[in-house]
């Protein structure tokens, strides 16, 4: 029946406690136990008192077996079993690799010395049994005591297994918060990032907004140039319509002067003829020729006069040619001062934007080492911050091309606006070029010219006031050009200014989380010292007992000699009482008479 039972409490997994006591269990039930015991899982305690199973050497063997195999059962209850020391001694096999039994009755059996030492070196292998009752089994009480203290040292130990058991999982929540805060920190630092990403693209937009805004300044200024230059060729032209006008004039003043020397010839001619003809036409002649010395007389005044004229309009136009060769010259000065200041603040722009961008390679480098110094000490940020640079550099090396691109635009617009300022000044001298052809149509037209001259000239000095004017307004604009120029470089410092704050900050926001790692760091290490400090105490308690256990063993074994040494006298004695006693029996009359009988 008891084989029926245990056969289906094999597969059973609700059953904890199993009491067989005073069932009279023979072989086939010790077999049936070992048998349970390998195969159930359940079953926290065992009870077999009163059962005769040291009875059966193979039985119980066959039970020992199961009890090695099992690592469930926690109580196991063998009092009056007439368990023996061979019994004795193969539970103590057993208990050598069962690793889950605290507490053995062995009450009431007949174990003796031999079986107690057995169960005593178990003890020195098996670490988990915390009670053994070895009462009533003939056991020495120095073996008993060794016994305790082994069970004393196995509960300290499991004491101290506990704690630091407990202090682990205390350390490990710490770690798993100190982890949590980490990466909070981390997930911090990421939006951070995030966030002066955006303000840097912003200030990037800003910055190619203001560019922009530069440039369109710069083709304001080349687009008023060119209209200087335009007004300039225009002034150009109409001296150089001037000069020709006075040279046909002087064509013509050369022209009369020969006429007049024609006619002055053939009046001699005439007055010669005269002569030869007749005295009666002299007086006549004489007349004519006082009246003819008159007119030559007029128009040589009047020739003089245009002469004087003319030099006074030759005069006036050098002061003119003058004038407007320095006014072309102080207008090309400034063009090139101009044009120059727009270089030095290119320079001084491109200047900046490489020392922006310098700063910002610096300032990512030294970001990068304080990342790579934290990373040291948490291997599973490396990666993710080396992506978090590398994606920085790309975006930094993406905003260059860009600005490159754009500044590629700003040159290919400059040549645009430049060929389109080449075909106005082309379309400009072929409209200079027919007006020129109409003038030199006019040319028979002298006379009116001459007039005319007089209103060109005065034309010609109203039109150099106002270049002067204009120049002067374009000093002026040039001034303001210039105070525009200075307000945006005091805007530029102030944004490098700005942004050196905020790189500042977040040098500041980074050195604090530095700091904040080095105290986890402090944490860690002090929770290092404390679990290398438990370890250590743990040790030596472990080796002061173990000292103990070899001072004990060795008071046993010298105990065990005197004990060898006081039978072996104990023995000497008895076996010379014995001779004495038969020496003294064989030589009584008592002992010849028993002889004889």
């Amino acid at each position: 029946g008891v084989r029926l039972l245990l056969h289906g409490l094999c597969s059973n997994t609700t059953v904890k406690s199993l009491d067989l006591k005073g069932n009279n269990l023979r072989s086939m039930g010790a077999e049936a136990l070992g048998k349970l015991l390998r195969q159930n899982k359940s079953i926290r305690s065992l009870t077999l008192e009163w059962n005769s199973l040291g009875m059966w050497e193979e039985g119980f063997s066959f039970f020992c077996q199961g009890l090695r195999a099992n690592n469930f059962l926690q109580r196991l209850d063998l009092r009056n079993n007439q368990i023996n020391h061979q019994g004795a001694g193969e539970l103590a096999m057993a208990l050598t690799q069962n690793t889950s039994l605290q507490e053995l009755d062995l009450r009431w059996n007949n174990i003796g010395i031999l079986g107690g030492r057995a169960l005593l070196n178990c003890l020195h292998s098996n670490k988990t049994l915390k009670r053994l009752e070895l009462a009533g089994n003939n056991v020495p009480g120095d073996i008993l005591k060794a016994v305790e203290q082994a069970l004393d040292h196995n509960q300290d130990r499991e004491v101290i297994l506990s704690e630091a058991q407990n202090q682990v999982n205390i350390l490990s929540k710490e770690v798993l918060s100190l982890k949590d805060e980490k990466n909070k920190q981390f997930m911090d630092f990421v939006d951070t990032i995030d966030k002066q990403k955006e303000e840097r693209a912003r200030s990037e937009k800003m910055s190619a907004a203001r560019v922009s805004q530069l440039q369109e300044a710069l083709h304001e200024q080349h687009s008023i140039m060119n209209s200087l230059k335009t007004k300039l060729q225009m002034t150009e032209a109409a001296l150089a319509l001037s000069e020709q006008k006075v040279h046909n004039l002087g064509e013509l003043l050369n022209a009369m002067k020969q006429e007049q020397k024609c006619v002055a010839e053939c009046h001699f001619r005439e007055l010669q003829q005269q002569k030869q003809e007749g005295a009666d036409r002299e007086g006549r002649l004489l007349q004519d020729l006082s009246a003819a010395s008159e007119k030559n007389l007029l128009l040589r005044n009047q020739v003089d006069e245009l002469e004087r004229k003319c030099k006074v309009q030759q005069d006036q136009l050098f002061q003119v040619k003058q004038d407007l060769t320095n006014t072309t010259a102080e207008l090309k000065l400034r063009a090139v001062e101009a044009e120059e200041r727009l270089e030095m603040e290119k320079r001084r722009f491109k200047q900046s934007l490489e020392d922006m961008e310098s700063l910002r390679i610096k300032e990512v480098g030294r970001v990068t080492q304080h990342m790579e110094a934290s990373e040291r000490s948490m291997h599973n940020r490396i990666q993710s911050l080396e992506a978090i640079r590398i994606s920085l550099e790309e975006e930094l090396s993406q905003v260059k091309a860009a600005a490159l691109t754009e500044r590629g635009q700003a040159e290919e617009e400059l040549i645009k606006v430049r060929s389109q300022a080449r075909l106005e000044e082309q379309q400009r001298l072929e409209r200079l070029e027919e007006k020129l052809r109409l003038m030199t149509e006019s040319r028979d037209e002298a006379q009116n010219c001459c007039l005319k001259q007089k209103e060109m000239v005065a034309e010609a000095q109203a039109k150099a006031k106002q270049l002067s004017l204009y120049a002067d307004g374009l000093r002026r604009r040039l001034d303001e050009l210039q105070q525009d120029l200075d307000s945006k470089e005091e805007e530029k410092v102030t944004e490098l200014n700005k942004v050196k704050v905020e790189l500042q900050e977040q040098i500041g926001h980074l050195e604090a989380e530095r700091a904040a790692q080095d105290g986890l760091r402090e944490k860690i290490a002090a929770l290092e010292r404390q679990l290398k400090a438990l370890s250590s105490n743990h040790r030596e308690a472990l080796l002061d007992k173990e000292s103990e256990i070899s001072v004990l063993q060795e008071k046993l074994r010298m105990k065990e000699a005197e004990i060898f040494r006081m039978r072996e006298e104990e023995a000497q004695r008895a076996s010379f009482l014995q001779n004495a006693i038969m020496a003294y029996v064989q030589g009584s009359p008592l002992g010849t008479h028993s002889s004889r009988k």
